[in-house]
C-alpha cells in the first residue's frame, strides 16, 4: 500500500529528475516492462494508440521529447495518493498536467498515464 511519505519521495524525485534531465534517473522509478500512456507519444513517435511499452521505447520517447524541449521544467502542485498509485499534479510544458501512476509490491511503477489541459 501506498502512504503519503513514499508518494511524497517520489514525487518530489520524479520532479527533479525531469529537471534535471537525469533520464536515467527518471527510468529508476519504473520497470523495466512498464507502460506508459500519452497523448504527447502520438504527437512525438507517430504512435497512433498514444501507449508505448518498455524502458526502451518510452526512454528513446522521453529522449526526443527533452531535445523538443530543452527548456523543460515541472513545478510540483500537489501529491495525490490512491491504492498502489500516486496522481501527480504539476505545471509544465503544457501548462497544468497530472500523471498517474500504478506501482508494484517492489515500489517500482508498472503504468502511467499523463493528462494534459
Amino acid at each position: 500500500m501506498i502512504d503519503k511519505t513514499f508518494a511524497e519521495h517520489f514525487a518530489i524525485d520524479w520532479i527533479d529528475s525531469w529537471n534535471k534531465h537525469d533520464l536515467d534517473r527518471v527510468l529508476l522509478h519504473y520497470t523495466d516492462d512498464f507502460e506508459m500512456s500519452s497523448p504527447v507519444i502520438i504527437k512525438v513517435t507517430g504512435e497512433a494508440s498514444g501507449t508505448l511499452k518498455g524502458k526502451e521505447a518510452i526512454g528513446a520517447y522521453w529522449a526526443k521529447a527533452l531535445q523538443l524541449n530543452p527548456t523543460l521544467h515541472f513545478e510540483l502542485v500537489a501529491t495525490l495518493v490512491g491504492v498502489n498509485s500516486v496522481t501527480l499534479y504539476y505545471n509544465g510544458v503544457r501548462g497544468p498536467s497530472a500523471e498517474v501512476f500504478h506501482f508494484n509490491e517492489e515500489g517500482k511503477v508498472t503504468r502511467a498515464y499523463a493528462h494534459y489541459v
